[in-house]
């Protein structure tokens, strides 16, 4: 199959990448390298030491004998440029990475909340209509967020994409429906994904386009079976506050000595799922397309909830690290719970990865072995959500301290 990964670059898009590449595909990345400007941007770089775009795939021909194709284009800008390259190459399947993925540098300022919101939109959009214009009949995987249901109780699980509800009618009878879940957006980049799931619902009900959302919870881990098979092919690993996922932002911290930062009670609680796994759901997803005309097929792509709290604990205990507490920038419940259904992955034969001391230790050998390259004053979470709680931390003199506490 030819399968254009947009943002095959990034995170979970160069994995994605090798995979498919491995499994025999046609991969193209289409990629603005905009995530490695961010790098420059913040004064960050990724803990693990990245080659060019062009150097990891020529490792990865020199060690398989398979070609990954990269095409410097900005979909979210030359629509025309996206559009003539669709229209060449005409890829049966489209894997769309291609946004911002950052809650915290969303709402950096009021400049990063309008890159994002221009970038992820219109990325999706000029997507979505290049499509229609040229009746291209691609499957396209979206790679979504299980933010987009936010983060409150409701005390009920949380299904995949649709909730049946009952609207009274005018003759005082109830009609049944299935709409979308609520959206709830914690954040403009979590809005974005909520946009983002508006247009995908009218191009397929209005054009037919066949759109699988994969509503993702937290990622962790580093390797993949294909990431560990050369130094030059191993993926990204952000740490910073803007970037860093909180578990490897634990695990990193551990690994230098520094205390694991939880923000606010530690009751939030998040979806996660394992790097493997993640690669492993998009490649079920391409192998069960719906149906031309069906409506957007919803996955939600986890394997398990915990709260920031217990993740620092498992870490504390692994590692014997201290646990820090400190004021939380965004703008959330304290505690939460949340419980997600995700029966359609299982049901396709997914075999979750869960964590496990094990699995820990590797990521932690990995933060050790590249810790000379860690910048400890990117370590904590700067962005503040409004200007109202921005403040009261810069008041706070005790919020400036880490309160350590095991």
């Amino acid at each position: 199959m030819k399968i254009a990964v947009l943002g095959g670059d990034g995170f979970i898009g160069w994995p994605t990448c090798l995979n498919l590449s491995d499994k025999g595909h046609e991969v193209h990345i289409l990629d603005n390298l905009s995530r490695r400007w961010i790098d420059t941007e913040l004064g960050v770089q990724s803990l693990t030491p990245m080659d060019s775009i062009q150097e990891r795939t020529r490792i990865w021909y020199q060690e398989t004998g398979r070609r990954i194709h990269f095409h410097l284009i900005d979909i979210a800008r030359d629509y025309e440029v996206l559009k003539q390259w669709l229209a060449e190459y005409r890829p049966e399947a489209i894997v769309h990475f291609a946004e911002q993925r950052a809650a915290p540098y969303s709402m950096k300022s009021d400049r990063h909340k309008n890159y994002t919101v221009n970038n992820n939109v219109n990325a999706t959009h000029n997507l979505l209509n290049a499509l229609v214009e040229l009746g291209l009949d691609s499957h396209l995987i979206h790679l979504g967020t299980m933010g987009v249901y936010g983060y409150s109780t409701v005390g009920a699980a949380i299904p995949e994409g649709y909730l049946e509800v009952g609207i009274d009618t005018m003759e005082g009878e109830t009609a049944r429906q299935e709409i979308l879940y609520p959206s709830n957006p914690g954040s403009i980049y979590h809005m974005t994904k909520c946009l983002d799931q508006l247009l995908f619902q009218f191009y397929a009900k209005n054009d037919g386009l066949r759109i699988t959302d994969l509503h993702q919870g937290i990622v962790w881990g580093t390797h993949t079976e294909q990431t560990r098979r050369h130094p030059q092919l191993v993926n990204r690993f952000d740490y910073d506050g803007d970037y860093g996922t909180v578990l490897n932002r634990f695990l990193i911290q551990a690994a230098i000595g520094y205390p694991l930062t939880v923000h606010g009670t530690g009751g939030q609680t998040r979806a996660f799922i394992h790097i493997e796994d993640s690669v492993r759901c998009i490649e079920l997803a391409l192998q069960t397309p719906p149906k031309r005309g069906s409506r957007v097929k919803i996955f939600n792509q986890m394997t398990e909830t915990h709260r920031v709290r217990d993740l620092a604990e498992l870490v504390a205990r692994l590692t014997g690290s201290q646990v820090a507490y400190l004021p939380n920038p965004r703008k959330e419940a304290a505690e939460n719970d949340l419980v997600v259904r995700n029966d359609q992955f299982i049901e396709l034969g997914l075999n979750p990865i869960t964590l496990e001391e094990g699995l820990l230790s590797e990521v932690v050998d990995v933060a050790k072995k590249f810790a000379y390259r860690v910048d400890r004053s990117r370590i904590p979470a700067v962005s503040a959500w409004t200007k109202d709680i921005a403040s009261a931390i810069d008041r706070d003199p005790e919020g400036k301290r880490l309160k350590s506490v095991g």
